[in-house]
């Protein structure tokens, strides 16, 4: 019972061409961040150009994340690895992306301020 239905051999010629494309931005950004990595481990490399070639792969990453070929988790988490190999190195990391607050962290901030008095109903006493 397999692709018999017209709609249903579309969907499996469109998966066809999604996947080649996919594949091929996976690609894309597999090599950015491994001309990455490899700026920020092993080769002398200016840290301004270090941090350009990071901010490369982070844009790729988040633009896969955004057509949705990557998970956004996926993406971030390598966003992560690479900003904390930046910072390790002490090259620009602020200068390569602004930090965004952590989600899930609180500022410690005043206590919040009392609610309102609810209004009295109206109705029967």
């Amino acid at each position: 019972m397999a692709k018999r239905t017209a709609s249903a051999k579309k969907q499996a010629r469109s998966g066809v061409r999604r996947a080649a494309r996919n594949r091929g931005v996976k690609s894309e950004v597999k090599t950015m961040v491994a001309k990455a990595r490899r700026s920020l481990s092993e080769s002398p490399v200016a840290s301004s150009e270090r941090a350009a070639i990071t901010v490369d792969a982070v844009r790729a990453l988040d633009r896969a994340a955004a057509k949705g070929i990557l998970h956004k988790n996926n993406a971030a988490r390598r966003k992560g690895r690479l900003m904390r190999q930046l910072a390790k190195l002490g090259g620009a990391a602020e200068t390569a992306a602004p930090a965004a607050p952590a989600k899930g962290r609180r500022k410690a901030a005043a206590p919040a301020p009392a609610p309102a008095p609810a209004p009295a109903k109206k109705g029967r006493k």
